[in-house]
């Protein structure tokens, strides 16, 4: 579709006089789009992209029209409700048809598996009643898969991976841009996940799917039951994530992580190599590597235990005061 077809639908107003006209390829983010591509900016410090950025038609806030010259740039009063607006035109159907796939012959496929078109399956795999597997899914040899996974479309998935049951892949992350008037626009996912090789997921957990580009499941990881895992995050080698742990999405780890049960990120931060947070710990900031943290606000172990023990004494303290 053209550009100002899907501007047109969307109501969104432009200036054909400044704005050229294009067939449209794909939404992407500023520092991956090409000159067939659409994009935007919504955070400031995103801002130094611009320049460089190649996209047809980049839409920005319209507060930095004197800042920019730029042919490409499209000045609007919210980016991001724009964006969630144009993604509605790259959504893509889950499954197109039951159309049979080639199997190998020593895979164990129980009864009431469903499998989309274009679906590869790799040796020796076993897959257990009631999984659903979407279209252009890929999965590699000596995979186990229990009963009711769900696969979502163009998810890849390595060797030697473990699915308990019930949990999703590739499902939609949550996104949504907010209107004047207070309504909630859906912003459509139209990435895919990639499991790396030997890792295991627990039952009932989930790992949404990008918005574009992929989010990642490390070689080597483990993740528990209950845990979510957002969209565009990347879990590092051989981490292991413990139940009902909560990734927002964009958030990124090293390798060798270890994340307590119940413990849980916002959104966009980054965890450094062999850093470990317990049980509970909110992490609302980048922690660099070979670190130890607990509690909300996160504080460095060591100093969140001994406030644990200040805090006991306090309230000892103040029993004996009141008793008296």
């Amino acid at each position: 579709m053209r550009l100002y077809e899907m501007l047109e639908i969307s109501n969104i107003e432009f200036d054909k006089t400044r704005l050229k006209d294009f067939e449209v390829k794909s939404l992407l983010p500023p520092d991956f789009a090409s000159k067939n591509d659409i994009s935007y900016i919504h955070d400031d410090k995103y801002l130094s992209l611009v320049d460089n950025c190649k996209a047809g038609a980049i839409f920005i806030d319209i507060k930095y029209k004197d800042n920019f010259t730029n042919e490409n740039i499209v000045f609007v009063p919210n980016p991001y409700l724009v964006f969630a607006k144009l993604s509605h035109f790259f959504k893509s159907t889950q499954l197109q048809n039951t159309k049979s796939n080639n199997l190998p012959a020593n895979a164990r496929i129980y009864q009431g598996v469903f499998i989309g078109e274009n679906v590869f399956i790799g040796e020796n795999c076993v897959i257990m009643p009631n999984v659903v597997i979407c279209d252009n899914v890929n999965i590699g040899n000596n995979v186990i898969i229990y009963p009711n996974v769900t696969i979502y479309g163009k998810t890849i998935i390595g060797n030697n991976v473990i699915l308990q049951a019930g949990c999703v892949i590739g499902g939609d992350g949550f996104g949504y841009a907010h209107t004047s008037d207070g309504k909630h626009i859906k912003i459509e996912h139209f990435g895919n996940v990639i499991i790396e090789d030997d890792v295991e997921i627990g039952a009932n957990a989930t790992i949404d799917r990008a918005v574009f580009n992929s989010t990642i499941i490390k070689k080597g990881a483990k993740i528990d039951n209950l845990v979510q895992i957002g969209h565009n995050c990347v879990i590092g080698e051989y981490s292991i994530l413990v139940s009902q742990t909560g990734f927002a999405g964009s958030t990124t780890t090293g390798r060798n992580v270890v994340f307590g049960g119940q413990s849980g990120t916002g959104g966009h931060i980054h965890i450094g190599d062999f850093t470990q947070v317990a049980g509970r710990g909110a992490v609302s900031k980048n922690l660099p590597p070979n670190t130890k943290w607990g509690g909300h606000p996160i504080t460095e172990i060591h100093e969140w235990q001994k406030m644990q023990v200040i805090l006991r004494k306090l309230v000892k303290n103040i029993d004996k005061t009141n008793k008296n």
